[in-house]
């Protein structure tokens, strides 16, 4: 594809959606459409304002609908943006790209299985054993009863099954009542309602598209699984949100094994087995809950001999059910039998995973309030990436915080990327790469065993085939030094494990001065809820609405926040990487503290002491990097257009003053900084001011 013929779909999409030509826009579409001709992975950091989308979509499409038709995959981390791509953005670029591409491009929305209600299980009663599990009175249970009826009409109507489109929505609990896993699902072939499955029409749907739509997390269930194929066939992988990959696909081969998990998984077992195997593992799931509830929680490096033993004996008892279930002909039940298998199946991998404690796995006991679980983790998702992804399929990354400490190195590396590896952006001729995995793959030279949670056959496969990666950062079409102020309270001290009376004094002076219009991004609910409490009660007399994460759902309360200019809204990681509210409502963004991983993480801790053994700092490649990462998103939510103006406050004296404060900073906006509180509250007053002389000539948002 020329030059020419990219600008001129460009120039369509953006027409199409009623932007404007942005340079930063035609230089990363430029880098994707010649990284997706060549192969080599990418990595384009795209400031907010940047319509970083339609950089990447153009190209994508334009790659897909050429010469040789291939399937593009698009990965995000939030719905929000799924929502933003296959509701608004894709249907308007398809119409406008379709009369220079000869066909109206066809584009699709794939999530996993339990995302779509189940036909078979809502027409056969749903979960038939929820009273069993103990856990609710029955009031509570006719209250699920209420709303599975409503789920089921709801489906009776829906065209998609989509959770996500339920509205109001329902509970986990409830979901799990009527939907499947991949595991419990009988097939089309078998299932009674195999032809009107909606899961199944979402993957046809997606199977005939030219782009898909899906979630980080599903991309690495199809990646590092060698057995199970979710997506479709594609020829490129663009993943959106990139910073999220790693915990994302972290997430997606973790597992945690709990009583309440092998109770279950025994008692649907209980019809479809002998008597004897059903003992042996009711017996099991009973030891291991004793011997959970005597076993200190934290990172188990060894596993007390009592809990292995333990978790031995229920390995084995799930082992001698899947084979039970298996023997077992009578398809008269077939659903509940499927069932029981996959929770059985679940138990003894869970079991025998954690039992044969890799090195290259972490685990650890979590003990809350409502649970105990016993977990496990991959140390690293890095060689899973790298040799499953990376060298396997053109891959384009992209983000508006990829950068860590003003280098695209460290998150490289987490990714499977080396550092040494990385090429001069477009200099000079390049290999195809897009021709060597093809043929790579023609050849059926990849490994799809599946055993990736060692790591030994990634470390050997592709050993001596570098991977050339490249990077961008496109900048920011705002003007950061004149829309905002960087505020650090360097006379406060360091932050404690709570909240303390001179902070909560700076947050009460930064939001009087601010009139409301204040975001507060907190490090753990604990301190949201402390501020929360604590402003009501000292700006009472000002009337803010003060709104905190939990009262309600958050699009709901990011509604009220965007509707009402008076409004604070308080809350935690959701809101780090979850709000975008341009104008006049948030003008104040409080940042409490520094977001490092808390000190008793066991998988940062474990990830630390990695780093360090092979001669790194960990502290600095894994606990300053995550700061860095959530310090960029959390003052990203600032500026969101060009109008907006404000100040972001940082109540932690350490950026200013420790030693790694500069390799934080270095990953902020380029804001106007300042350590003097009277400028912050007089830019505050202000900005104030003028936004009530705005709000004036505007209809009130609220009525």
């Amino acid at each position: 594809m020329g030059k020419a013929d990219l600008d001129g779909l460009l120039d369509a999409a953006v027409g199409a959606v009623g932007g404007t030509a942005r340079p930063g826009q035609q230089q990363m579409a430029k880098a994707v459409a010649e990284s997706l001709s060549q192969g080599d992975p990418l990595l384009v950091e795209a400031g907010t304002g940047t319509g970083k989308s339609l950089a990447y979509l153009v190209p994508a499409i334009a790659h897909a609908l050429g010469r040789k038709e291939r399937r593009v995959i698009v990965a995000t981390a939030t719905l929000a943006l799924q929502r933003q791509l296959v509701a608004h953005d894709l249907p308007l670029i398809s119409e406008a790209l379709t009369p220079q591409l000869g066909r109206a491009p066809e584009f699709a929305l794939l999530k996993g299985r339990n995302n779509y209600v189940c036909l078979n299980r809502i027409n056969s009663g749903g979960d038939e054993e929820p009273e069993q599990d103990g856990l609710f009175n029955p009031k509570e249970l006719s209250e699920m009863g209420r709303h599975v009826l409503r789920v089921r009409e709801w489906a009776e109507e829906s065209e998609t099954g989509d959770r996500d489109e339920l509205a109001p929505g329902v509970s986990d609990r409830v979901w799990s009542t009527v939907s499947v896993s991949s595991r419990e699902c009988l097939g089309a072939g078998k299932c009674p309602f195999g032809q009107d499955c909606f899961a199944e029409l979402a993957r046809e749907r997606a199977r005939s598209a030219d782009l898909v739509v899906t979630n980080h997390a599903l991309l690495a269930i199809d990646t590092f699984d060698g057995e199970i194929k979710v997506l479709p066939e594609h020829n490129a992988v663009i993943i959106d949100e990139a910073h999220e990959l790693v915990s994302r696909a972290t997430g997606a081969d973790s597992g945690e094994l709990t009583v309440g998990l092998a109770e279950r998984a025994a008692r649907r077992c209980h019809r479809h087995i002998d008597d004897l195997t059903a003992q042996k593992l009711d017996l099991a799931a009973a030891e291991f809950g004793v011997e959970l509830d005597e076993t200190e929680p934290g990172r188990l490096t060894d596993l007390p001999e009592p809990l292995a033993a333990a978790l031995s004996m229920l390995r084995d008892a799930a082992r001698d059910a899947v084979s039970a279930l298996g023997k077992n002909r009578d398809k008269t039940d077939e659903g509940t039998r499927r069932q029981a298998q996959a929770g059985a199946e679940q138990l003894f991998e869970l079991a025998d995973r954690i039992l044969r404690h890799s090195e290259y796995d972490v685990v650890w006991l979590d003990r809350s309030e409502r649970s105990t679980a016993l977990r496990i983790a991959p140390l690293s998702v890095a060689q899973q990436l790298r040799h499953r992804l990376f060298a396997r399929t053109p891959a384009i990354l992209t983000s508006a915080t990829l950068k860590i400490g003003g280098s695209f190195d460290a998150l490289a590396g987490t990714l499977g990327l080396y550092p040494s590896e990385r090429a001069d952006r477009f200099e000079g001729e390049r290999p195809d790469r897009t021709a060597m995995i093809e043929a790579t793959a023609d050849s059926g030279a990849s490994d799809d065993s599946g055993e990736a949670s060692d790591g030994s056959a990634e470390q050997s496969e592709s050993a001596d085939h570098p991977i050339p990666w490249q990077a961008l950062d496109v900048g920011s079409p705002f003007d950061y030094p004149k829309q905002g102020i960087l505020y650090t309270a360097k006379h406060l001290a360091a932050p404690g494990r709570e909240l303390a009376e001179e902070q909560f004094a700076e947050i009460a002076e930064l939001m009087a001065a601010a009139g409301g219009r204040t975001l507060g991004l907190f490090s753990s609910m604990r301190a949201a809820d402390a501020a929360a409490t604590e402003m009501r009660h000292r700006l009472d007399y000002l009337g803010y609405p003060i709104l905190c994460q939990g009262e309600d759902s958050l699009p709901q309360l990011i509604q009220k926040f965007t509707e009402d200019p008076r409004a604070c809204l308080f809350g935690t990681l959701s809101l780090w990487q979850g709000v975008n509210v341009p104008g006049t409502s948030c003008q104040l963004v409080i940042i409490d503290r520094i977001p490092f991983p808390r000190p008793d993480d066991p998988l940062a801790n474990a990830r630390q002491e990695a780093v360090a053994k092979a001669g790194g700092n960990g502290f600095m490649a894994v606990a300053a990097a995550h700061a860095a990462l959530l310090l960029a998103q959390g003052a990203g939510r600032l500026i969101r257009a060009h109008e907006d103006r404000g100040v972001v406050a940082i109540l932690d004296s350490r950026i200013a003053t420790a030693r790694y404060g500069n390799f934080l900073r270095a990953g902020l906006p380029g804001f106007w900084p300042t350590t003097d509180p009277q400028t912050a509250y007089s830019a505050l007053r202000r900005l104030d001011e003028a936004a009530k002389e705005l709000e004036k000539d505007q209809p009130a948002k609220a009525e």
